[in-house]
């Protein structure tokens, strides 16, 4: 009988999971396909380095074998008149000559210039002297030693000009010029951000959470509103209205010029403090949302033990509560510094051409260079930075903790 019994109760669990696992598939295949997979494939042109393989094939595989401390053999001339004269599509050569020219600025032109020239010469003896002659840059070995650099199936080139650094012709890892270093200090510049507008948010929060768990049902109510009206107007709205509010002319200078307080409008839009104030005010919810969520879940028996036990007011909340609210915090302070450092219309409406942070230069070889490779380079490591952000909190706190897992 409990032979039975025991078999029964083991049908029915694996009918629940199964059950479980049907109703998440849906979830997962939807995440799948259209997050982690878009995602990994995006992140791949990072390291990808396809272009000049697909377009120069026989050139590619003749600069992989020579050793640079060799004289180029002219077979490797040969195979480039080949690739060059060959009916290959102009998209493709194309494709080839713009990742050239990241290496060295006018290969583009260098490569166009050699193929047009060609396609007059019918045959040659010597294809080392005809390059020559169409340009004597084809003798100098640093453009054969770009090729063989592009001609690499994985490069690092990306990752390491996103910490602006190259490759030099001999091999070693230099620093970019002064005048090309954009990257890391608009790296250093979105972490600076995103931390200034994580504290301002965890400051003014806090309070506020505390109060809406503490006031009565009618002004909690009405600070709650406050607090999700955001959410509820569109993020472009909202920025243009910072505008017009922290303009020369606007809201809060005229406020000011009339109590006597200014003699002249403040600069409070276009800059660093305008840019501050916006991303406050529209990423506040994200942090007080978190933390009230825990708030409620703190007794306040809590703080009248420790008031019993003759503790102050301030030693109870910091020995007590505050340590007991720390994954609201935590959860909070993760959520808004990320959606702080991947913002993109705020600081480029608000903030000026000067505080551009990194989601602009994405954006901007996405769509405008077309160089999905630094943009990709650029976006794994901001996602690597926000892991480690986040395998940091979580070891502090506890990720169990953060994501509400008792």
């Amino acid at each position: 009988m409990r032979m039975h019994n025991g078999n029964e109760l083991a049908k029915e669990r694996r009918k629940t999971v199964a059950r479980s696992v049907l109703l998440i598939a849906p979830l997962v295949a939807f995440l799948f396909l259209f997050f982690i997979l878009p995602l990994a494939m995006m992140l791949l042109y990072a390291v990808s380095n396809t272009e000049v393989r697909n377009a120069l094939p026989k050139t590619a595989a003749e600069v992989r074998e020579w050793h640079q401390n060799t004289l180029l053999p002219a077979s490797a001339f040969e195979a480039l008149a080949g690739d060059l004269r060959a009916d290959s599509g102009d998209m493709q050569l194309g494709e080839a000559a713009r990742r050239l020219d990241y290496e060295i600025a006018g290969y583009r032109r260098l490569l166009f210039k050699t193929a047009k020239a060609l396609n007059t010469v019918s045959t040659s003896s010597n294809w080392r002297a005809e390059f020559l002659r169409i340009d004597e840059r084809w003798s100098e070995l640093k453009y054969w030693t770009a090729l063989r650099r592009a001609s690499e199936p994985i490069t690092p080139y990306y990752l390491l000009a996103a910490l602006d650094l190259r490759i030099d012709d001999s091999g070693n890892i230099v620093r970019m010029p002064p005048e090309q270093r954009v990257y890391v200090g608009t790296f250093i510049r979105t972490f600076w951000i995103g931390g200034v507008v994580t504290l301002c948010c965890l400051l003014l929060g806090y309070p506020l959470a505390y109060a809406i768990m503490t006031l009565p049902s009618k002004f909690a109510t009405l600070l709650t509103f406050s607090v999700l009206l955001p959410f509820w107007t569109s993020l472009l709205v909202r920025t243009s209205a910072w505008i017009v509010v922290l303009s020369r002319e606007g809201i809060v200078n005229s406020a000011l010029s009339r109590l006597g307080l200014i003699g002249e409008p403040l600069q409070l839009i276009f800059n660093r403090t305008g840019l501050y104030i916006v991303m406050v005010h529209i990423l506040l919810p994200f942090m007080v949302l978190p933390i009230l969520s825990v708030m409620r879940g703190v007794s306040p028996n809590y703080m009248r033990a420790s008031a019993s036990l003759g503790a102050h007011p301030v030693i109870g909340f910091l020995k007590v509560y505050l340590p007991l609210t720390l994954p609201g915090i935590g959860a909070g302070s993760l959520m808004t510094f990320i959606i702080a450092i991947g913002y993109y219309v705020t600081p480029a409406l608000v903030g000026g051409s000067r505080e551009n942070m990194i989601s602009f230069f994405i954006a901007f070889h996405t769509n405008h260079t077309i160089n999905w490779g630094m943009a990709a380079a650029l976006g794994l490591l901001l996602l690597t930075c926000v892991l480690l952000l986040y395998a940091t909190i979580g070891r502090v706190i506890g990720v169990s903790r953060i994501i509400g897992w008792k």
